[in-house]
C-alpha cells in the first residue's frame, strides 16, 4: 500500500506499506548532485556527503557508528549526477531510534575544519582509486567525452584539486543554497505505519524553515557528442564505451527501450553476450546499459578486451548494432519481456529497494507507478515499438566511443568513420 503526505513545512513524504517484512528502509533525498556544480566546485556535493557524518551537536562520528551498529541495522549516503541520499535500514522495533540519527546527521552536522581536512585526504585516495580502477573509471571518461564538463559530463568525486581547496564555507553555501524543502524528498518502505513516520519526521524535517533561495532544474541541456575519443594508459586491458542518446527518465519510451537493452547487452543470453564472449571468445565481461536523467540519456555498452583483441571487439559490437533493424524477433522480445518483468519484481523484493523506486518514482515522475502497472507497461510493447526506438536512436547515427588503456587511435578512426 502506497501513500504520499506533506511535512508541515511541504517536503513531500512517499511511503510504501509492504506486508510481510521486519525491515523498514528510510531515505532522506536531496535533488542535487555533480551535474549542479561547476568545474570550479565539481566534487562538492559528495564531498558533503561524506562530512555529514563527522559528528553532530550531540553525537561524534565513533557515537553515530556505535548506535547504528547497535540497533542492527546500516546507514549510508551515495551521490549521483543528479541526486544525494542520506538513508538507513533497520528492524521495524527500532524504526524510532534510526530515524532519529538518520534527521540528525541531515540537520545537525557540525562540519568541523579538522574533520574537512581529514575528509580531503580519505577522498584524494578515493579519486586515486577510482583512476586506478579502469573499468569504473571509463565510465567517468565516457561521459566527458559525450557531454562535456560544463552539465552531467563532471565527475561526482571532482578533482584532487577541487576537494583539497575545500573549505567550510564552500559547504555551507552549497547546503544553504540546495538543502531547502522544495528540493527535499523523504521516502520510506517496509513495515511502517503511516502515521509513525509522519509524526517522526515532522518532528525532525518538518521544523526546516522554507528559504527564498531555492534552486530549481539544471538550466542547460547537455549536448550529445559523437566520435572516438582514446585515452591511452598502460593498463594489461582495453576498456571500452560505446553508445548513442538515449532518452529522458520520464520519457514515454523507456519501455520498449528498456526491453532493447535487455534483448541487446543485459544478461547471459543477450546478442553481446552470446556473440561477442560465447561464440567468439573476445572479451570476459560486455554488458549493455541505459541510463537516464532530467532531461537526456544514453545508451551504452561497456567491454574489456586484450590488446589483441579489443579492435575486433568494437567491430563487432556496431555490427550488432547495424544488425539490430533486420534481425529482432517476436521470439526474443517475449523473452526479454519475462526477463526484465522477473528482473524487476525481484529487485524490489526489498524495503531498501522499494525506498528507492518510490523516491527516484517522486523524483522524476511525480507519481507512483506499482509493481504490477510497472508489469502491465511492460506486457504491452510490440515489436514495432522497439523497431521504432531503434530507427530513432540506433539508426544511422554515428556512435560515441571512449577507449582506455593501451590503444591505437589512428587504428581505430577507420572504425567510427
Amino acid at each position: 500500500m502506497y501513500r504520499k503526505e506533506y511535512l508541515q513545512n511541504g517536503i513531500p513524504l512517499v511511503m510504501e506499506q509492504i506486508a510481510g517484512l521486519r525491515s523498514v528502509a528510510a531515505g532522506i533525498w536531496v535533488k542535487v548532485g555533480g551535474r549542479y556544480e561547476s568545474p570550479q566546485n565539481n566534487g562538492i556535493s559528495h564531498f558533503l556527503e561524506h562530512m555529514f557524518f563527522k559528528g553532530t551537536k550531540t553525537r561524534t562520528q565513533k557515537d553515530i557508528a556505535i548506535e547504528i551498529d547497535s540497533l542492527g541495522g546500516d546507514i549510508n549516503a551515495f551521490t549521483s549526477r543528479e541526486n544525494t541520499t542520506f538513508y538507513v535500514k533497520l528492524l521495524r522495533d527500532n524504526i524510532k531510534e534510526g530515524v532519529d540519527i538518520l534527521s540528525d546527521i541531515f540537520l545537525n552536522s557540525l562540519l568541523n575544519e579538522t574533520d574537512i581536512t581529514k575528509e580531503q585526504e580519505i577522498i584524494t585516495e578515493e579519486i586515486n582509486m577510482l583512476e586506478d580502477t579502469p573499468e569504473d573509471y571509463i565510465h567517468d571518461l565516457f561521459y566527458e567525452d559525450i557531454w562535456g564538463l560544463d552539465t552531467i559530463g563532471l565527475p561526482i568525486l571532482g578533482s584532487v584539486e577541487n576537494v583539497t581547496s575545500f573549505t567550510r564555507n564552500d559547504l555551507t553555501r552549497h547546503i544553504d543554497h540546495y538543502y531547502n524543502t522544495k528540493n527535499t524528498i523523504i521516502s520510506c518502505s517496509g513495515n511502517i505505519d503511516f502515521d509513525e513516520m509522519y509524526a517522526l519526521f515532522n518532528s525532525t524535517l518538518g521544523q526546516l524553515q522554507p528559504k527564498d533561495n531555492t534552486s530549481g532544474e539544471p538550466l542547460k541541456t547537455p549536448t550529445f557528442s559523437h566520435g572516438l575519443n582514446v585515452h591511452e594508459k598502460d593498463h594489461t586491458e582495453v576498456h571500452i564505451c560505446i553508445g548513442t542518446e538515449g532518452i529522458k527518465q520520464d520519457s514515454i519510451q523507456r519501455y520498449p527501450f528498456l526491453l532493447l537493452n535487455t534483448i541487446f547487452g543485459s544478461g547471459i543470453s543477450s546478442r553481446l553476450f552470446q556473440e561477442i564472449r560465447e561464440n567468439r571468445g573476445l572479451v570476459y565481461s560486455i554488458y549493455s546499459y541505459l541510463s537516464s536523467y532530467h532531461d537526456t540519456g544514453v545508451f551504452g555498452v561497456y567491454a574489456a578486451s586484450s590488446k589483441k583483441k579489443y579492435i575486433e571487439v568494437i567491430d563487432v559490437v556496431l555490427k550488432e548494432m547495424d544488425a539490430l533493424k533486420d534481425t529482432i524477433t517476436e521470439v526474443e522480445l517475449t523473452r526479454a519481456k519475462n526477463q526484465l518483468k522477473g528482473n524487476t519484481l525481484m529487485h524490489l523484493e526489498s524495503s531498501s529497494a522499494r525506498m528507492h523506486n518510490i523516491a527516484r518514482q517522486e523524483i522524476y515522475y511525480q507519481k507512483y507507478y506499482s509493481p504490477d502497472e510497472i508489469i502491465r507497461g511492460i506486457e504491452a510493447i510490440k515489436l514495432k515499438d522497439v523497431l521504432d526506438i531503434i530507427e530513432l536512436f540506433l539508426g544511422c547515427r554515428k556512435k560515441a566511443i571512449t577507449v582506455l588503456g593501451p590503444a591505437n587511435k589512428d587504428t581505430l578512426a577507420k572504425l567510427n568513420s
